[in-house]
Formats: structure tokens, C-alpha cells, sequence
């Protein structure tokens, strides 16, 4: 009776909560923390730097995630996450009041992270085994959507949210700590809510004749097999450095849209910067996204991984001149931005599908979790010196102008960095056929 009662719930009670639930601690983590941070007085290069370590679950997610298989179900790993993750933002919210707070949030967020990332492993494998092929087929576009509306949500009505608050309550810590407490709600709602409506798969359970032995002695295997693969040197250069200027950007486009004008800023304030980065810069990134899907899926990979190289590396321009111009008009800005979150949106594209590429064969599956994590290390190295970069060219006069030059030295030198990018694209071998829909 229960197995019918299980079979008979739609997937819709419980793929858009789960996806919700998978996106939000994502964003929590990566990017609620810098300009939280950055509004509390914390240091550039301190933000960067430990917000920086907080990449390091996803990086390192394929040496724990075989392990999920040995102890409880997929289900149980899930809906224990999401309670963690519950804790976990109440913690951070408690802790925003106190002077130790950076410290003290630092080790919640660090718990955070390892809680979502693990989330993420049982919430993937969850729906693989709960839905048929066809049904994996027929509700990836909901689950993808469902994942896009927590990055608007993350992204831009909460740093929206936190933005209102600031300004009535005229205090930034309150302001947070409420948008945390408020995250911490919504997972306790979603925790009972899975508990009751995501179903008992017959097929999830630990799997039998697995253990620690045989997962480590499965993972070297597959380690030795992916440092093997023909170009391997090529195409990890490229996973580190092909989003090199991103990387860089993304930890200091917040700071540097709500700094002072006199510190060489917009000024904006956090309501702006949650319309701006997080609403407008996202739907513009989801644009980008879709477009160069489409694109590849008419051309192939190869002939179009220059134009989306380009695409990713050459908007990252408009910071160069956002800095020096730091205009007053909102709606330049808002245009600026969305321009260059849809060129990255674009150009991103070529790099998920290489990574598609480079991990076919018989363990496509665990050589896909290296890549992802090398595509995680390729963030967070970059994104950890992002702020001690800005600090040091900050010193430095290299224009010849007047007033603070930290941001405009420090976003020329994202646009030097395009080089790599483009001297990987040189280096990597695709298949012309592949990506290219077939006639």
C-alpha cells in the first residue's frame, strides 16, 4: 500500500522544493558572504581570501561522495542536509550580533558548505533512482528551472531583502541576521515538507557489497584512469584557467559596486547591487546560457569555442570602464552588467560541454566529478588572491589619474589575464563532430 501510495505522488511535489533546497546554501555560501562581509567592515583581501576556502567541499566532492552509498538512503542523506543546513543558517544569523562574529559565521558557513555540497550528491543520485530514464528526461527542464529561480532568489531577493532592511533598521548585522534566520525557517519548512512528500524509492538503499575497501580501491582505479586519459595536461589547464578573469571578478564586483565613490566605487546601494548583480545579471547570464546551447547544438563544440572564449574574457571590459568612468546613471550600469554576465553565460557554455567531452568513456561518471572539481579549484584559487591583488595594484599609479586606483588597476589586470584563456583554447583537441545535432 505504501509503495502505491509513493508511486502515485507526482514529481512535482517534490522536485521544485528539491532544487530550490539544492541552489540556495550554494549561494548562501558563495556569494550572500562577500557582500555581507564586505558591508560589516571586513577587509578585501580577508573576504576574499576565506570566502575563498569555501569552494573547497565542491572541489573536493568526488572523495566523499562514493562513501554516501554505504550507510542509509539517499532519501535520509538528503532530508538530514537540508536539517543541517536549517542549523547551520540559524547559527550564522545568532552569530552576526557579536564582535567575534567573522570567525565565529566563518565555522558555520564552513559546516554550510560541506552540508550542501553533500546535499547536492543525495539529492542527484535521489532523483536517478526515484524517476524512470523517461522521467529523468521529462522533468530535467523543471529541475534546471527550479535551480535558476533559488540562483534569482539567492542572488537578488535576498541581497535585496538584506538591502530594504539595512536601510530601515540602520543597522547591517540585524539586517543579515534576519535574512539568515529567514533561510533557516525556509529549511525547516522544507526539511518536514521532504519528510513527508518525497517518496520512499524501493530502489534506494545502501548498496549491497560496498565497502570502504572497495571504494577506495574503485576510486584509485578511477583516479589512475582519468590522470591517464590522452591530453590530460592540456585539458586540466584549461579547467583551471579557461574562467581565470571570472574568477578573479567574481569575488570583487559586489565590493566594488557598493564602495564609496571617494574609494573608487559606484556607490550603490545593497537594494541596487541585489537588482543589478543578482536579478538583471542573472536572467542576462540564463540568456547567454540557453543562446550558446543552441549555438553549439547547430555548429558543434569546436567551431565555436573561440567565439565563446571571447565572448566569456572580452566583456569583462565593462568593469575596466565602470571603474574609471564610475557613472551615476543606474540604468548604464544595469546595462553594463547585464552585457557582460551574458557574454560569460555564453562563453560558459563551451566549458561545461568540454568537460562533457573530456570525461567520455567507460567511467564517464567519476570522470566527470574530477573535472567539476577541478572546475571548482579553477574558482577558488583565483577568487582566495582576488582581494590581496587588489590591495598590492591599489598602490600603484599606473594611469596617471586622480583618486583611489585599486579597482581600475585591479580590473586591467582580469583583462591581461584573458590570455590564458585564450592560450588554453590553443592547447585543448575536440572532435569537430562533437555537440553538433546530428542529422
Amino acid at each position: 500500500m505504501n509503495a502505491i501510495k509513493n508511486r502515485s505522488r507526482s514529481p512535482w511535489l517534490w522536485i521544485p522544493t528539491l532544487y530550490i533546497a539544492e541552489g540556495l546554501p550554494y549561494f548562501a555560501v558563495n556569494t550572500l558572504t562577500v557582500l555581507m562581509y564586505v558591508n560589516m567592515g571586513v577587509s578585501l583581501a580577508d573576504m576574499a581570501f576565506f570566502t575563498g576556502w569555501l569552494y573547497l567541499p565542491w572541489v573536493i566532492k568526488p572523495f566523499w561522495s562514493p562513501f554516501i552509498d554505504l550507510f542509509k538512503t539517499k532519501r535520509s542523506w538528503t532530508i538530514a542536509m537540508e536539517g543541517i543546513l536549517c542549523a547551520t543558517m540559524a547559527g550564522v544569523g545568532f552569530m552576526l550580533p557579536f564582535s567575534f562574529f567573522f570567525c565565529a559565521t566563518l565555522v558555520f558557513f564552513w559546516l554550510m558548505a560541506f552540508a550542501s555540497a553533500t546535499h547536492d550528491i543525495a539529492a542527484d543520485g535521489y532523483y536517478m533512482i526515484e524517476l524512470s530514464d523517461h522521467d529523468q528526461a521529462a522533468y530535467v527542464g523543471v529541475r534546471s528551472t527550479f535551480y535558476r529561480i533559488a540562483s534569482i532568489i539567492g542572488q537578488g531577493g535576498l541581497v535585496m531583502l538584506a538591502g530594504v532592511l539595512e536601510e530601515r533598521m540602520g543597522n547591517v548585522a540585524n539586517a543579515w541576521r534576519i535574512v539568515f534566520l529567514i533561510l533557516s525557517a525556509f529549511f525547516l519548512i522544507i526539511t518536514l515538507y521532504h519528510s513527508f512528500f518525497m517518496p520512499k524509492a524501493a530502489a534506494d538503499h545502501p548498496v549491497p557489497g560496498v565497502t570502504a575497501r572497495t571504494i577506495v580501491k574503485d576510486f584509485a582505479m578511477t583516479f589512475v584512469t582519468f590522470f591517464n586519459k590522452p591530453g590530460i595536461v592540456a585539458a586540466l589547464c584549461f579547467m583551471l584557467l579557461y574562467r581565470l578573469p571570472e574568477a578573479l571578478c567574481i569575488k570583487l564586483v559586489q565590493p566594488f559596486l557598493v564602495s564609496p565613490i571617494a574609494e573608487g566605487g559606484l556607490g550603490l546601494s545593497t537594494k541596487e547591487v541585489g537588482f543589478v548583480n543578482g536579478t538583471v545579471g542573472v536572467i542576462a547570464l540564463l540568456a547567454g546560457g540557453i543562446l550558446g546551447g543552441l549555438a553549439i547544438a547547430k555548429g558543434g563544440l569546436k567551431r565555436w569555442l573561440w567565439p565563446m572564449a571571447l565572448s566569456l574574457t572580452l566583456p569583462c571590459g565593462v568593469y575596466c570602464f565602470l571603474s574609471m568612468a564610475q557613472p551615476e546613471n543606474f540604468y548604464l550600469i544595469c546595462s553594463a552588467i547585464g552585457f557582460e554576465q551574458f557574454g560569460y553565460g555564453f562563453g560558459f557554455t563551451a566549458f561545461m560541454l568540454y568537460l562533457i567531452y573530456f570525461s567520455q568513456g567507460k567511467q564517464k561518471t567519476s570522470h566527470y566529478a574530477f573535472c567539476t572539481a577541478f572546475m571548482a579549484l579553477g574558482m577558488m584559487l583565483p577568487g582566495m588572491a582576488a582581494g590581496w591583488l587588489h590591495e598590492r595594484l591599489a598602490e600603484i599609479n599606473i594611469f596617471g589619474l586622480n583618486g583611489p586606483q585599486g579597482y581600475i588597476n585591479f580590473f586591467w589586470a582580469v583583462m591581461i589575464c584573458c590570455f590564458a584563456t585564450f592560450a588554453v583554447c590553443l592547447k585543448v583537441k575536440i572532435d569537430p563532430s562533437f555537440g553538433k545535432k546530428r542529422a
